[in-house]
């Protein structure tokens, strides 16, 4: 599918399937999961060549960001969470003769949310457009992160209230972690795009000061996400340490009962042996006094453990 934003007097107007308005009014082209006849079509007629499935899922930075002297090519990775995790998928930004052309294979927010800021924020070009594209796309980084953030103090409470924490608390701390990275890798990306922007002649320069903005708006949410990844390390030792904590109160446990029951073994070798001539053993009172011995001295090993207070 095809949508042709068309800027006419002032006011942006959608136009969807095969276009028929003035080339030159167009200040925005979103292809979403084309065709190939309409990637052709949007070729042709806006002289651009569209990145391929290679160049768009390019990992290399220097692929993300390419300057022409006509034209400028961007590469960004758009999050798209999945239950507790999180994928990443390219989008591809063209902007030529200040025209727009996007190229994505699913539905974002941010873009839903451009769609609705055109009639207010009355765009003039393309550029205008990828700004405000790029710029909610930072907001809803903001609220991945806040989410993040909601979710690890939920976690910091859950092991306080636990005094017995499972596997399952550390498989979320786990992953959280990898969410963490995986927003903070993308914001990173969104940092050196607006870095090279700055540098480019092609952008008007009032757009500069906005660019300047996103940048300090995007350390910050560097620093939060940091912030956040620290927490989760301090969360997962915190949590090691718990289990260390309850292993050693379990072999503690095992030493003593073993170390208790040490003398009345021995005791009860003792008798157990097959002499003839044993001092108790014929005598009445020999059975209970085998037995009184066992009980006394594991009375007096638990005693004495007491007294050096390591039970």
């Amino acid at each position: 599918m095809v949508n042709y934003f068309v800027l006419d007097n002032n006011v942006v107007r959608l136009e969807s399937g095969v276009r028929h308005a003035d080339i030159d009014k167009i200040i925005w082209v979103d292809l979403i999961n084309p065709s190939g006849d309409e990637k052709q079509l949007v070729e042709k007629e806006f002289g651009i060549e569209l990145f391929t499935k290679q160049e768009r899922e390019e990992i290399e930075s220097s692929s993300k960001y390419v300057e022409t002297a006509e034209e400028i090519g961007i590469n960004l990775n758009f999050l798209i969470q999945d239950g507790d995790n999180f994928t990443n998928e390219p989008v591809s930004f063209i902007i030529r003769n200040k025209k727009l052309i996007t190229q994505r294979y699913h539905e974002y927010r941010s873009f839903a949310e451009t769609y609705r800021k055109l009639t207010v924020i009355k765009p003039i070009d393309g550029d205008d457009v990828f700004l405000t594209i790029l710029e909610t796309r930072i907001d809803f980084d903001a609220d991945l992160i806040e989410t993040i953030t909601d979710r690890i103090s939920a976690i910091s409470k859950e092991m306080s209230a636990d005094q017995d924490p499972d596997r399952e608390l550390l498989l979320k701390i786990t992953a959280l972690q990898e969410s963490t990275i995986a927003i903070r890798e993308n914001i990173i990306e969104k940092q050196r795009i607006l870095s090279s922007m700055l540098k480019s002649k092609m952008f008007p320069k009032e757009d500069y000061e906005n660019m300047r903005i996103m940048i300090k708006d995007v350390g910050s949410l560097l620093d939060h996400s940091s912030f956040n990844f620290e927490r989760l390390e301090f969360l997962q030792n915190t949590f090691l340490g718990l289990v260390d904590i309850e292993q050693n109160r379990v072999i503690k446990i095992f030493t003593v009962v073993t170390v208790i029951f040490m003398p009345p073994t021995v005791i009860a070798s003792a008798y157990g042996m097959n002499f003839t001539y044993m001092p108790e053993l014929n005598k009445v009172w020999g059975y209970p006094f085998a037995i009184f011995l066992m009980i006394l001295s594991s009375a007096m090993t638990l005693l004495f453990f007491r007294r050096k207070k390591w039970l």
